[in-house]
């Protein structure tokens, strides 16, 4: 039973495998201190998750809290055609949320429940307006760095010179960070983007950035620590990362795959360590895969390759630390950005491509060429010798979590 003393905290996210699982992680995060969190999400995405995860009406307890489901329709049909335009579907889905979510609040106060507080991610920037209207608090949670932010910020604010139509390949200098080149720029930016909707709702987020009482952000301070200060004298920034590891949050009992997960844990152990190479596309993009299945029939290289055509673990915006060793290369979005600071800053990567701007078909013989770069010879140990750094600074973010200090203790005062 759980007591109508919680805290209740609905979190809203847009239905991408990448936004619903970091929202999700806050979430537990959230109800192991003492909370009750509902997870919403447009019902098509719950269908999904019910069927791959076994998910419930029922509250599960976390840590001291709880957490529960609650999805809401979208109001087209399943075979509706418009539904393979995103930037018509991200219309529908602000018409339709921005009706049921202050209809689902109503519900839960009559109920006993009262929402305290909404928390939205990237795409769904009208949260922050249903929000205000209800008169409650706010919070975005940016599951992309903290250098993207800056650039998106920048950007909204026309502070510094960004590629424009007239001059697409002029290089970005963005405070506290290296210099970007044109294509290293988050692509949704870029004039020659096909996503240029997707850009425009990450930038209404950022039109709405009065309203949110803060920004968490999935990173922590020692892996952008200038940055973070920085951009925390412009808007209030808390960092909450990394989000993928919380010991007082069980992650077993609640999942949010949109597809049954296969377990390769069994065959990672099987091999030597480092001896794998995990290669991730996402839960997007395909459109190079051949390129990297030709790899795994190449008999020259003392790298075990287990691949699929789709895989559902996500990498976290490429910040995560793998305990088996990772690889890519970057596409759309903020990946791009992220290569910058994998192989540049971070020195824990090696560079198979320059996004989608490159425009070419990665050879086996290129993609073998960076996996033996990243895990043999010594480039590949001083590699694995950073990750190891940041891995642990990772896990002591995760360790000095303190209960009643940021968001906790904001929302506990409500």
């Amino acid at each position: 039973m759980v007591s109508n003393s919680l805290v209740h905290v609905l979190l809203v996210s847009f239905p991408g495998q990448g936004h619903v699982n970091p929202l999700l992680r806050l979430g537990k995060r959230l109800a192991s201190k003492g909370m009750l969190v509902t997870f919403s999400a447009p019902e098509g995405l719950g269908k999904q998750m019910r069927k791959a995860n076994n998910i419930t009406d029922q509250p599960v307890p976390v840590g001291d809290g709880f957490i529960r489901f609650e999805f809401f329709e979208d109001g087209w049909e399943e075979d509706d055609p418009r539904r393979q335009y995103l930037d018509q579907f991200l219309s529908q889905l602000e018409l339709a949320g921005k009706q049921a979510i202050p209809q689902m609040i109503k519900k839960h106060s009559e109920q006993g429940h009262p929402v305290s507080c909404l928390i939205n991610n990237p795409f769904f920037p009208w949260v922050s307006d249903v929000a205000e209207s209800l008169g409650l608090p706010s919070a975005v949670l940016w599951i992309q760095s903290c250098a993207c932010f800056s650039a998106y910020y920048h950007y909204s604010r026309r502070l510094v010179p960004f590629p424009t139509e007239e001059n697409p390949e002029i290089d970005v200098q963005l405070p506290c960070m290296p210099l970007l080149k044109c294509d290293e720029v988050p692509s949704f930016l870029h004039p020659s983007t096909p996503y240029p909707f997707l850009g425009k709702a990450i930038l209404d987020q950022f039109k709405n950035l009065g309203k949110p009482f803060c920004i968490l952000m999935e990173t922590f301070q020692e892996l952008e620590r200038d940055l973070i200060e920085y951009m925390s004298k412009l808007c209030p920034i808390l960092p909450v990362g990394p989000l993928f590891k919380d010991p007082k949050a069980p992650t077993a009992t609640v999942r949010g795959d949109f597809l049954k997960a296969d377990d390769c844990i069994e065959w990672l152990n099987s091999k030597p360590p480092s001896s794998a190479v995990y290669v991730s596309f996402g839960s997007v993009e395909q459109g190079k895969n051949s390129t990297v299945e030709s790899t795994r029939k190449s008999s020259s290289s003392p790298i075990s390759c287990m691949l699929r055509d789709t895989l559902w673990m996500e990498l976290n915006n490429g910040s995560t630390l793998l305990r088996h060793a990772g690889g890519g290369f970057p596409s759309m979005g903020d990946q791009v950005t992220d290569a910058k600071f994998l192989v540049d800053v971070f020195e824990v990567g090696v560079r198979m491509s320059r996004g989608d701007s490159d425009n070419k078909l990665i050879t086996r013989d290129e993609v073998e060429k960076c996996l033996l770069e990243a895990t043999v010879g010594p480039k590949a140990a001083a590699l694995k010798q950073n990750a190891l750094k940041w891995k642990a600074a990772a896990e002591a973010a995760v360790a000095r979590v303190v209960p009643q200090t940021g968001i906790y203790k904001f929302l506990w005062r409500k």
